[in-house]
């Protein structure tokens, strides 16, 4: 039986990620739109978002971060980590799975020049290189559930 987080996720469709503190990544502050290319396939007149399409653009670039005490930027990258339920096991389109609210999966900031923290004696990197968090999709879609 097809449950609530079994909901397809199509364009317009939101990605929120959490990157705890003390990080802190601006571009991540607000949920990134999603862009379905699924366009054989419509939920409520927009394209789903397939396997592909989870990140938005504006989370595919290199993102500025701090953490304080490091508040002289670095930058990094984010990775998510699609779970069995953020993906239709049997409805496919073009040999991909489509993607589904699901439940709460993984997201990793991967630093990728590190922020620093400024000193008499000169700036000490960010020790950290990478920042564990959660992402979830976010979709008003209540109708077109898939397995």
């Amino acid at each position: 039986m097809a449950g609530v987080n079994d909901t397809a996720v199509r364009t317009g469709d939101f990605l929120r990620v959490t990157i705890p503190p003390p990080a802190l990544v601006p571009l991540l502050q607000a949920p990134g739109v999603l862009r379905g290319s699924g366009l054989r396939i419509g939920v409520l007149g927009k394209p789903v978002c397939l396997e592909g399409d989870e990140l938005p653009d504006a989370f595919r670039a290199v993102m500025p971060y701090t953490a304080p005490p490091f508040v002289t930027p670095g930058t990094g990258r984010l990775q998510i980590t699609l779970l069995p339920t953020n993906k239709s096991l049997r409805t496919r389109s073009g040999g991909r799975s489509i993607l589904l609210r699901g439940t709460v999966f993984t997201a990793l900031f991967q630093v990728v020049s590190p922020a620093m923290q400024p000193t008499p004696v000169g700036p000490i990197p960010d020790p950290v290189l990478v920042k564990p968090g959660t992402a979830q999709f976010v979709t008003d879609n209540a109708t077109v559930r898939l397995g």
